[in-house]
């Protein structure tokens, strides 16, 4: 079989401040930029990557989510407890200072895990977790 990721969803709250994020602070390149009915779909993703995509999207766009239910979703986002993303990068101690330089929600320095792997963490405006891992 050839399968493979094309996309993934991240919820956000707020359009601007996601699109900020993905595309000034992490480097995204912006592929689309959809609104229907308030709501706001955006997909970024790597330069050079045009078969990755992030799809960041509104956490109540789903049909049959109760009030409620959004509510809920918009906690849990904020917890960094509902989407996570995992990235890479060759040079971790290099990524990690120029996301600090740009004042974005640090949850965790470059550390070497206990599984293997070194990473660090962060958070998107939303709220959801953001780890990156250092790959030769």
């Amino acid at each position: 079989m050839d399968i493979n990721i094309h996309s993934c969803f991240m919820p956000h709250d707020d359009p601007d401040a996601a699109l900020g994020f993905y595309r000034d602070v992490l480097g995204f390149e912006v592929r689309n930029d959809v609104g229907y009915e308030g709501m706001r779909w955006i997909t970024v993703g790597p330069v050079g990557r045009p078969d990755i995509n992030v799809v960041l999207d509104p956490p109540g766009a789903n049909p049959g989510i109760t009030e409620e239910e959004k509510r809920v979703i918009t906690e849990m986002m904020a917890k960094g407890a509902y989407a996570s993303l995992l990235l890479s990068t060759k040079n971790l101690d290099d990524t990690f200072d120029r996301l600090q330089a740009k004042d974005v929600d640090i949850v965790q320095e470059p550390t070497d895990q206990p599984w293997g792997v070194r990473d660090c963490a962060l958070r998107d405006p939303a709220g959801n977790m953001i780890r990156i891992q250092e790959v030769k």
